[in-house]
């Protein structure tokens, strides 16, 4: 039975995740803000704010004390502003990044001796973070931090290549959550949240056989 960690886990495409390892009998530990939502079987919920060091120091020691693997993270949580650049504050950016990218590592970082070899980290990006793909005004802090997201990916396979474990991350289009209503109001997808979960949850399990490093697109829309 597979041990999986899960971020954002209380909405959206995260819930639907949730769900789904539950449903098929993984061992599942969903972090998120809110856990209101997660009394469900085979999982364990906590509380994280992961812009917080002190709240991810926290839930991992809680995480080593119930597993002594991590086979699949699925770093779903995100943060995002819908700001003009003109408008936009230290404070804006720095909340961004420490949501997308610095905690993300820091959660990573702070799991190391959880992985093995065929274990899988599967970051979940955004199609605005691939350079040359279309951009959208008013997401210069998002679509960045997404950007820096893919590299980090890049930069963690390389230097874990030969102990594990592996590193990719989907960068996903539009799909219909609460935070591309955020990004692009009355803007309807042809995806649902179930819909890309059941993408992810086969990719996390099998996607490293195929790939170490990698940014994947995963869009059929524009945005």
């Amino acid at each position: 039975m597979k041990n999986v960690i899960i971020t954002g886990a209380s909405r959206g495409i995260g819930f639907e995740l949730t769900k789904l390892f539950s449903v098929k009998g993984f061992k599942v530990i969903a972090l998120s803000r809110n856990i209101s939502k997660l009394n469900l079987p085979n999982v364990k919920a906590y509380e994280l704010d992961i812009s917080l060091e002190k709240s991810i120091s926290k839930i991992v020691k809680l995480i080593l004390n119930d597993f002594n693997k991590v086979d699949i993270l699925i770093n779903n949580a995100g943060s995002l502003i819908n700001k003009p650049f003109s408008q936009t504050s230290f404070n804006d950016f720095e909340s961004i990044y420490k949501v997308n990218v610095f905690g993300l590592a820091e959660l990573i970082r702070l799991l190391l001796p959880c992985f093995h070899k065929s274990s899988h980290v599967v970051n979940i990006s955004s199609i605005g973070g691939i350079a040359g793909s279309s951009k959208f005004s008013g997401l210069s802090a998002y679509s960045s931090s997404k950007g820096a997201l893919n590299i980090l990916t890049e930069m963690l396979s390389e230097e874990f290549k030969d102990s594990g474990p592996s590193f990719n991350c989907l960068a996903l289009g539009a799909v219909q959550t609460e935070m591309l209503e955020e990004a692009f109001p009355g803007f309807q997808a042809t995806i649902s949240p179930l819909e890309m979960a059941n993408y992810i949850y086969k990719f996390s399990l099998e996607g490293n056989k195929f790939f170490n490093g990698k940014t994947i697109p995963i869009s059929t829309s524009n945005p």
